[in-house]
């Protein structure tokens, strides 16, 4: 103990206890929060971050002061509009102190536009931001079916809304409702309402479920922050993109949202959205009454009006009789002539028959036939002579050629001691310059074949060429040999 150091001397007359840095700090944050448990703030929104963890950090500031504030993630997400920057707000909660950076922060548990000025300019806004994006273009929009087999809704399924809907449409025309049940107020309202609405489109036609003809976005009315789902951009975005014709059929007839002008078509009231979908089932079969009662007796008039026609026509052409009766006497005519020119006529033809028939009596064919078989024996016999004298000449002939070609045969080349060479492969070699030196040859003879290998050897020498004779001698005509006087050097071609 007396090794340890002496402790600073106090000012003379001080009796005020020493505290850390973080016992200040609480200290500090304990009168902040119980001074200030509960305040109202008005301004300008700042800088808006929304946190991944879903916390909200924002500044509400004036023109010379700027308060940070900060709202947990279970208030924010329970907000009925989206902060931006700019926006004049109200908000409530307490006042704390963060003593990791030395200052002084507020909690906020509620926040609200400051007023209704607030939330129509940022709806003005906004409008003119999403209009010149063509969103609200009116040659985006689609027609609505005449005769939807299916409709979906987008709406409460607890309200009165689905029921008045549901009662229009047993009314007018009875076809198939789906509904897709959304919030319609509050801060999850319009992501349920976005969902409804691509939802819908997402539907495969021909799938189990059937895809709706036509979407009904429908609410009752309320105030301009009841509304305000529709108004958000995501939902106005989703109306746009939707490929199915959608009505809008939020508030009543004064009640206006962004959703009305990206809509296809715009119900006052979501009972006129019913109507707008469906025609009315009574006044369609009293029409089609009409038209076919209409049909039938012009139909009836133009039947009328082809008879009269017809038997107009009919009074004009003649009678069958007398079309008939010329035609008929000719025909009578024409009988009685063919009664006895038919029986002139076999009689001519059996007579012709008779004649002809008379020629060919047995006897008569036999002296026919007899003269035919002289002729034929007598032309045979001038035939036979020339026939022989013909195939004499056609055997020498024969002969003679054979003659030749046994005088031209190769054979006989090699039976005056001539030999055949061969390669390898049977090609016949037909100069020296073509076999090199070790090359297996075949040597066919009259007698026989025998092998043989190429040795060394030279080409034999050319012959002399002739020379011209000079200009001053008289050319003497070349004096050819026949084949037979000359002797060849090589072999050359046996054929």
């Amino acid at each position: 103990m007396d090794d340890l150091p002496e402790s600073p001397p106090q000012p003379a007359g001080s009796n005020s206890p020493e505290m850390t840095v973080s016992e200040l700090a609480n200290a500090l944050k304990r009168t902040v929060e119980d001074n200030y448990a509960f305040v109202r703030v008005r301004g300008e929104l700042g800088r808006v971050i929304l946190a991944k963890s879903g916390h909200l950090y924002f500044d509400i500031k004036d023109e010379s002061a700027t308060l940070n504030t900060i709202m947990w993630k279970g208030n924010a997400s329970k907000l009925p509009f989206k902060p931006e920057e700019g926006l004049e707000v109200v908000a409530e909660g307490r006042l704390s102190t963060y003593p990791g950076r030395s200052n002084y922060q507020m909690i906020a548990d509620r926040m609200r536009p400051a007023g209704l000025g607030a939330l129509m300019q940022l709806l003005e806004e906004r409008k003119k931001k999403l209009s010149a994006e063509g969103l609200f273009a009116p040659e985006r929009k689609k027609p609505i079916p005449f005769l939807p087999a299916v409709i979906g809704v987008v709406t409460s399924p607890t309200g009165a809304v689905i029921r008045d809907i549901l009662h229009r449409v047993r009314d007018r025309f009875p076809v198939h409702v789906l509904i897709w049940p959304a919030l319609v107020q509050g801060e999850k309202a319009a992501s349920e309402v976005e969902a409804g609405i691509r939802g819908f489109n997402a539907i495969q036609p021909g799938g189990p479920i059937p895809r709706p003809d036509v979407i009904i976005v429908a609410r009752g009315g309320g105030s301009i922050e009841d509304l305000w789902p529709f108004n958000e951009e995501r939902v106005v975005r989703a109306v746009a993109d939707s490929v199915i014709p959608l009505i809008s059929a939020v508030g009543h007839e004064t009640d206006t949202t962004l959703i009305d002008f990206a809509s296809d078509r715009r119900a006052p009231t979501p009972t006129g959205a019913a109507e707008m979908a469906l025609p009315v089932r009574a006044e369609l079969m009293a029409q089609v009454e009409t038209l076919g009662g209409r049909l039938s007796r012009r139909l009836l008039g133009t039947l009328e009006k082809r008879k009269l026609e017809l038997r107009s026509a009919s009074g004009r052409l003649p009678k069958p009789d007398a079309i008939l009766s010329r035609p008929r006497q000719r025909l009578d005519l024409a009988s009685q002539r063919f009664g006895g020119s038919l029986s002139r006529m076999l009689a001519r033809k059996r007579a012709r028959f008779d004649q002809i028939g008379g020629g060919l009596r047995p006897a008569t064919l036999r002296r026919e036939i007899t003269t035919r078989q002289s002729e034929v024996q007598r032309l045979a016999a001038r035939l036979q002579p020339a026939i022989t004298r013909r195939l004499a000449r056609a055997t020498d002939a024969l002969r003679q050629q054979s003659r030749v070609l046994d005088t031209v045969s190769y054979e006989r080349v090699l039976a005056r001691g001539f030999a055949l060479v061969t390669g390898p492969d049977g090609k016949l070699m037909r100069s020296a310059a073509g076999i090199a030196a070790g090359d297996a040859l075949n040597l066919r003879f009259a007698d026989g074949e025998v092998a043989a290998t190429a040795g060394a050897g030279s080409a034999p020498p050319k012959p002399p060429t002739p020379e011209t004779p000079p200009a001053d001698q008289p050319h003497r005509p070349r004096i050819r040999r026949r084949a037979r006087d000359t002797e060849p050097e090589d072999q050359g071609n046996l054929f």
